[in-house]
């Protein structure tokens, strides 16, 4: 997926609770999604970078040859400026693009 066109926030921002919990009816339920969803955001991310990373990777272990690629920079600058996990996953829970299920419920 990608969250390159995401509308969430890129810097901190108060968020009412009562919006948050109206999703679930419980706010423990809505942070409890949104943590997990982060973590699945994360963790896409991180895969996502690794692979571009390793693109520029280099099979030798010598240490005075350190080369900077200018197109490396560029990429690892454009995943430390997008949304944070958490406010992708946040704004995901808002827009009720989150799909939620409890087992009390299923039985």
């Amino acid at each position: 997926m990608s969250y390159r066109n995401t509308i969430a926030e890129k810097s901190t921002i108060t968020r009412d609770t009562i919006l948050l919990e109206e999703k679930t009816g419980n706010i423990y339920q809505s942070l409890v999604a949104v943590s997990k969803r982060s973590n699945q955001i994360s963790t896409e991310i991180k895969e996502e970078l690794t692979q571009k990373l390793q693109e520029f990777a280099t099979t030798n272990d010598n240490l005075e040859e350190v080369f900077e690629n200018r197109e490396q920079i560029e990429i690892s600058k454009h995943y430390e400026k997008m949304p944070k996990a958490v406010a992708i996953a946040t704004q995901e829970l808002l827009d009720d693009k989150i799909y939620m299920r409890t087992p009390e419920e299923e039985i």
